[in-house]
């Protein structure tokens, strides 16, 4: 036996795999576990064509012992074994990876497609020194006569020595380091620590991950008293429900699986379960949640998907693989086609990754269109939680997503028969009709009362009640529906009037253009003008916006943290020409007028949503003219 030195500039690149790559110390028992799962895969695969290999699929296991005294943890698995020559090459070559090389050079044998290598850098191995200051590798090659032992403490160097082993197979001793102040490695020395960790990162490695575990049970001759008993248990999994045919799996299946893994206590609206073949083959299980998650609303909160390897957790939440519209959405993908970085503990930002991104998106979406279409009472329910995600959807990124999620989009209306979608409004227009009317405010109910609302109601029109402060902003993204402009009743554009109406509105107008110039003056800058109208119904006065910014976009805009209230839409105080309020102003002397005048745009005010500037005068006004 004689020491030997690392390759490839041992002590630098080694001090970097240890203390650079890896971004959490516990990634090194998921990486000492997929090398076992590697190692028996090679061996299974050669007992698809070596009958002297006598193991079947049944007999392979992992296991894992403990031995708190002597401060080892140990990792045995009955694979394939390594000859002196494979420790020297694999081992004593940093970035050298046996399975990589196993993989690529059977990559067109038929036998393989069920063999999935975990391994791709061949740096894994070399984590065990984040948590360890010695690394015992005792291996015998399936067919050798002969094992070898490799004993290392780091970048100094290694041995290799011939010693004893019965069988084929690797095992391997960490010798875990010694607690310090920064660092509490002892806790990779407890049952419970290694059970929560292969839980997390290898639960569903195929083959069985063993462990001895002792439990407190009641003792059967002492009532009262408790026995310790130590039982080999099986730790992980192994099968992962999104690869079973969903033909074996139950609702209930579905729902304990999301109910543990993603810590919900009530069932998820639905379930989406699919497996992608073509540009990049993956299986995915995503949840829609009955509920937001209780920080859903908070800085805090991080979207994302699980994301496996092979059945390997990579990441815990992948945010590139969901838009902010479907942050909400739980799940997991497992797929064999990513390109990770050296670590596996994340992703190289490339095509593959888009490409399952948008398959996810489509999927999603398509399976809200179909509950949508096939259960529209769960679609409501899921839109009164959610809804508010898909319009800022619409609105996001320049309306990029608008054309997928505008069908998707509900609203209340005054048609008073719960939500309708654009599709469903658009179908129910009157002949006459050619544009989407809406109107905003806090609330339906608020909404309804708004003056301009009989007016359109009288015509036959149904108005869309918009209730959420993203709602204006996303109609301005999205412009039309199926060829239909949108149209804000509350607008001073709004065009509800035969020719003949428009004429005798334009003559009230111009006859009047004195009273309503003073009027104007008596506000003094509040508003851009003063008319008459004939599309208030019965009630006497309302306040209308022209240009772009709507009442509705002032308030929300002046509302954001950050605001300096520096926008304003352009107000036109409305009066009903058929009121009789507007005989009494016509008859009102100059100082009445400008109280009656402060008076009515105070009201208008009021009835649009908006603050009073001064409610002192407000209230004085009323006074003085009773």
């Amino acid at each position: 036996m004689r020491k030997k030195q690392f390759k490839a500039e041992s002590k630098k690149l080694l001090d970097m795999m240890i203390n650079s790559i890896y971004t959490h110390k516990e990634i090194f028992l998921r990486e000492l576990i997929s090398n076992a799962s590697d190692a028996i895969d090679k061996l299974y695969f050669k007992s698809l064509t070596d009958n002297a290999v006598k193991l079947s699929r049944n007999d392979f296991k992992i296991q894992i012992d403990l031995d708190k005294e002597n401060r080892t943890l140990i990792i045995t698995d009955n694979g394939i074994g390594m000859t002196a020559e494979e420790l020297e090459k694999n081992l004593g070559t940093i970035a050298k990876s046996g399975s990589f090389n196993f993989k690529k050079e059977n990559a067109d044998d038929e036998n393989t497609k069920d063999i999935s290598v975990i391994g791709q850098f061949g740096v894994g191995f070399y984590s065990s020194f984040m948590v360890s200051d010695k690394v015992e590798v005792v291996s015998k090659a399936f067919g050798d006569e002969i094992a070898h032992k490799w004993i290392s403490q780091g970048a100094d160097g290694y041995t290799i020595e011939e010693c004893e082993k019965a069988d084929a197979g690797t095992v391997i001793t960490l010798h875990i380091k010694e607690d310090n102040d920064n660092e509490d490695y002892s806790q990779y020395l407890e049952q419970y620590k290694i059970d929560e960790l292969v839980k997390k990162y290898s639960d569903y490695i195929r083959y069985p991950i063993m462990m001895e575990m002792s439990h407190q049970v009641p003792d059967p001759e002492k009532e009262g008293e408790y026995i310790t008993e130590i039982n080999l248990e099986t730790l992980n999994s192994m099968v992962p429900i999104w690869r079973k045919a969903k033909s074996e799996i139950k609702a209930e299946d579905y729902n304990e699986f999301y109910k543990s893994k993603f810590m919900d206590y009530t069932d998820p609206i639905s379930v989406i379960h699919s497996k992608t073949e073509g540009q990049a083959t993956f299986d995915a299980l995503m949840f829609i949640p009955e509920n937001p998650p209780y920080d859903f609303y908070s800085k805090e909160y991080e979207k994302g998907l699980q994301l496996y390897s092979n059945g390997v957790l990579i990441m815990d939440k992948c945010s590139d693989l969901l838009p902010d519209y479907f942050s909400f959405v739980k799940g997991l993908v497992d797929s064999a086609d990513l390109s990770l970085n050296i670590s596996r503990e994340m992703l190289q930002h490339d095509h593959q990754l888009k490409i399952i991104a948008k398959a996810i998106d489509k999927k999603l979406k398509n399976e809200l269109t179909k509950m949508l279409k096939n259960d529209r009472e769960k679609y409501e329910k899921f839109f009164k939680t959610f809804g508010l995600q898909l319009k800022y959807g619409v609105y996001a990124n320049y309306g990029m997503e608008k054309d997928g999620l505008k069908d998707l989009l509900l609203f209340e209306s005054s048609n008073n028969e719960g939500y309708v979608t654009l599709k469903e409004y658009v179908g129910r227009m009157a002949d006459s009709q050619d544009k989407i009317y809406y109107a905003c405010g806090e609330s339906a109910e608020k909404i309804a009362l708004l003056p301009q609302i009989d007016a359109v109601k009288e015509k036959g029109y149904e108005v869309l009640y918009f209730t959420d402060e993203v709602d204006e902003f996303a109609i301005q993204m999205l412009m039309e529906y199926d060829a239909k402009h949108f149209a804000n009743i509350c607008k001073d554009d709004l065009d509800l009037s035969t020719e003949a109406e428009k004429e005798a509105i334009n003559k009230k107008n111009e006859d009047a253009k004195d009273l309503l110039e003073k009027m104007k003056d008596a506000l003094d800058g509040q508003v851009t003008a003063v008319k008459l109208s004939d599309k208030l119904g019965s009630h006497p006065v309302s306040l209308t916006a022209e240009g772009y910014v709507s009442l509705e976009m002032e308030k929300v805009l002046n509302a954001m943290p950050g605001a300096n209230q520096g926008v304003k839409a352009q107000l036109v105080l409305e009066i009903n020409s058929k009121h009789p309020v507007a005989e009494k102003l016509a008859k009102a002397d100059e100082e009445t007028l400008k109280k009656y005048t402060k008076l009515l745009y105070s009201s208008a005010r009021l009835i649009a949503g908006l603050d009073l500037a001064n409610p002192t005068e407000f209230s004085d006004t009323i006074a003085d003219l009773m």
